[in-house]
C-alpha cells in the first residue's frame, strides 16, 4: 500500500484548511449542490412540478396508503410482494408500539402481533404511543398489568382518540381491580385497593 491507497502523503492539497487562498490557475469554483453544470442551449429550465412528475408522486402516494393503510395496490405492482412488504411493515409497527406499550403486548402473548396487525390493518399510524392508547380502548387489555399501564396512562394524559394527549391539568382517579391511580400537580400515586 502507498501513499496514493490512503489518501495521499501527508502535507497534500486536500489536508489544507479551507481557508487558504486558492489558486487561481485552478478555474472557478462550482458548487456541488447544485448538480452537474446546465448546458444554456438546453433551453430554459422545466418546472418539474408539472407533467410526468406529477404522476409519479401520485403512484407513490397510492403505493405508501397500499402499505400502510390498507389501500388498493395501485397498477403495475405485484400485490404478492406489496402485501409482504404491507405484512413487514405491520409487524414493525407492533414491535414500536410494544416498545411504548409493555405490559399490553406482554398480556397479548403470542397473539400480540396478529392482534395488533389486524387491527391496525386499514388504519394509517397516528404514532406508537396513541396507536397502542387505541389499540387497548377498542381491543381491550389482557392481564392486571395491562390494565395498571393503561389507568397510568389515562390519568396522567387526557386523550380523546382523536387529538394529540395532553398533560392533565387537573386531578384525575382511575381504578383498576387492584389498584387505584390519582394525578395530582403532574404526579402519579398509586395505592393497592383493599377488597
Amino acid at each position: 500500500m502507498d501513499d496514493r491507497d490512503r489518501g495521499g502523503p501527508a502535507g497534500a492539497p486536500h489536508d489544507a484548511p479551507a481557508d487558504l487562498p486558492r489558486d487561481p490557475a485552478a478555474g472557478p469554483v462550482r458548487d456541488l449542490t447544485a448538480g452537474p453544470p446546465r448546458d444554456p442551449a438546453a433551453g430554459p429550465v422545466r418546472d418539474l412540478a408539472a407533467g410526468p412528475s406529477r404522476g409519479l408522486a401520485a403512484g407513490q402516494e397510492a403505493l405508501v396508503a397500499a402499505l400502510t393503510a390498507g389501500a388498493p395496490v395501485p397498477a403495475g405492482f405485484d400485490t404478492r410482494l406489496v402485501g409482504v412488504a404491507r405484512a413487514a411493515l405491520l409487524r414493525k409497527r407492533a414491535g414500536v408500539v410494544a416498545r411504548q406499550w409493555p405490559m399490553l403486548a406482554a398480556g397479548y402473548g403470542p397473539e400480540w402481533i396478529t392482534a395488533f396487525a389486524e387491527w391496525a390493518a386499514g388504519r394509517p399510524t397516528t404514532g406508537s404511543l396513541r396507536d397502542g392508547w387505541d389499540f387497548a380502548r377498542a381491543r381491550g387489555v389482557r392481564g392486571p398489568a395491562a390494565e395498571e399501564e393503561l389507568a397510568r396512562r389515562e390519568v396522567a394524559w387526557r386523550y380523546d382518540g382523536v387529538g394529540e394527549p395532553r398533560p392533565r391539568r387537573i386531578p384525575a382517579v382511575r381504578r383498576t381491580p387492584g389498584m387505584v391511580f390519582v394525578q395530582v400537580g403532574g404526579r402519579v400515586f398509586s395505592r393497592s385497593r383493599q377488597l
